[in-house]
């Protein structure tokens, strides 16, 4: 199978659904055509792969859809377009070490795989570390028309055919502790909740914003969340959970919702979130994303949880795709279609981005195999 195979078929507008139909279908909880489709690349990642389609061209990739052109995405035929707003969009920035606007140092940390050297990019200096920092700080302008230019194009351009996703992870813990740093702001919680706080409002009320003005521009999904879990369960209490995140994320939906009823709001958390997904539920969530395997029994939570949530993920980035073979990669694709997309309900892709040290067979065979499963032929 050669490089022309990952763009081998007829488009999807002609094998029966487009891909914004099949999105909608799997939302509403019914069964589309096929199972829809989204997957992210680490920058590393995304070179290689356009080498490998031969698409040609130096092009900045940011993982979670800021800056895209989105060559890669309509290639594979995939379902969902994304575009991002918010603290997220540092990662990646630049090599080495560089500070962002929000005054977030960086620093690059480097891998090793088989296919080459990659770089993570890691958080290493904080600018509110320092109590005092906090009363002079000024955080940047979530109302910068500049920052939506993209959104608007996007809306323009693929409306009609994608699913269009408004992307703002990093919502609120996340941004926080990287302007506080994650053992003082842990800290905080219990000693200074107060100032924690204050810490917490500022990435918040800026990723508010941004959601906001994403969904007025038109996108269909508001993608928000924290990694507030672990592979062994909550990273913070469930209890600091209720205390500093859920009323901000319980408001963060129903703001969205009361500009456009219609639009989906997924919530992103790697690891075992399981002790707060009811409550998830009960403040308006309608998709979870990753659906991590590692930690979560993705055919459990859809017999628990099918009927209220929709998911989003559930390929294994730690195991099955970087260390399996292709073969492993189709049972698993296979498996999740069956199980956690039965009767609609689920977006297949991997649990993150897909890193450097991913075998491009095993990419393929995910590829293929989401685009060729057809719901009748597991029936």
């Amino acid at each position: 199978m050669g490089r022309e195979r990952l763009l081998s078929g007829e488009p999807s507008a002609v094998r029966g659904m487009t891909h914004r139909e099949r999105v909608l279908t799997a939302l509403n909880h019914e069964t589309p055509d096929r199972c829809p489709m989204q997957i992210s690349f680490t920058p590393e990642f995304a070179r290689r792969l356009r080498a490998e389609m031969g698409l040609d061209g130096e092009e900045d990739h940011n993982p979670h859809g800021g800056g895209n052109t989105y060559r890669l995405e309509r290639a594979l035929d995939q379902d969902l377009l994304l575009t991002s707003v918010g603290w997220a969009n540092c990662y990646y920035q630049q090599d080495g070490s560089y500070t962002d606007e929000w005054g977030v140092g960086w620093r690059a940390a480097e891998y090793k795989t088989p296919f080459g050297v990659g770089h993570y990019t890691e958080v290493d200096s904080h600018p509110l570390a320092d109590d005092a920092a906090l009363d002079d700080y000024c955080p940047p302008d979530p109302h910068r028309p500049e920052l939506y230019a993209e959104a608007r194009q996007l809306v323009a351009d693929y409306k009609d055919e994608y699913y269009l996703v408004g992307v703002t992870v990093t919502t609120i813990f996340e941004t926080a502790w990287a302007l506080r740093g994650l053992s003082q702001l842990m800290t905080d919680f219990v000693l200074n909740p107060d100032l924690a706080e204050r810490v917490l409002e500022i990435p918040f009320q800026y990723h508010l914003r941004a959601a906001k003005r994403l969904t007025e521009i038109g996108v269909d999904m508001i993608w928000t969340g924290d990694d507030v879990g672990s592979q062994g369960g909550m990273m913070i209490s469930p209890d600091h959970w209720r205390r500093f995140l859920k009323p901000r994320m319980a408001r963060l939906i129903a703001e969205v919702k009361e500009i456009n009823p219609a639009v989906k709001v997924a919530y992103h958390c790697d690891g075992d979130l399981r002790a707060i997904i009811p409550e998830l539920i009960e403040i308006g969530l309608d998709v979870l994303n990753p659906v991590q395997p590692a930690c979560m029994d993705p055919a459990e939570l859809k017999r628990l949880y099918g009927r209220e949530l929709c998911f989003w993920g559930s390929i294994d980035q730690q195991h099955t795709l970087p260390f399996g073979t292709p073969d492993d990669v189709r049972r698993e694709v296979r498996t999740r279609i069956d199980t956690l997309g039965r009767d609609g309900g689920l977006i297949l892709g991997p649990t993150h981005h897909v890193q450097l040290d991913t075998p491009i067979d095993n990419f393929r065979a995910m590829v293929d195999t989401i685009r060729e499963t057809r719901y009748a032929e597991l029936s």
